[in-house]
């Protein structure tokens, strides 16, 4: 059992930047260490989409989209995985969410909204 937990959501500008964290509580027995994670968004009216992973191995994979603007990281020693968004874009407005990567365990999401 894994729980998530997203914050760093909020209102910005076009062009701003924002830093997305997810924490995961993860039942005794397993470890967070051990799981790929991934970022998704759902803008409104669209299906959620794939932003980014992060193997346990640190490899990571980005959408076309948000290549060389967001970057996913992890601390493991505070089971925290990290989305640092950069040079945003209206476009990039959407609920994010986190994800233990090919499960079904997910963050109930939070919103960033990007104005132009």
């Amino acid at each position: 059992q894994v729980q998530l937990a997203e914050s760093g959501g909020g209102l910005v500008q076009a062009g701003g930047s924002l830093r997305l964290s997810c924490v995961a509580s993860v039942a005794s027995g397993n470890t967070f260490t051990n799981y790929a994670m991934g970022w998704f968004r759902q803008a409104p009216g669209k299906e959620r989409e794939f932003v980014a992973a992060i193997r346990h191995t640190r490899t990571t994979h980005y959408a076309d989209s948000i290549q060389g603007r967001f970057t996913i990281s992890r601390d493991n020693t505070k089971n925290t995985v990290y989305l640092q968004m950069n040079a945003l874009k209206p476009e990039d407005t959407a609920v994010y969410y986190c994800n233990v990567y090919n499960s079904d365990y997910w963050g109930k999401g939070t919103l960033v909204t990007v104005s132009s």
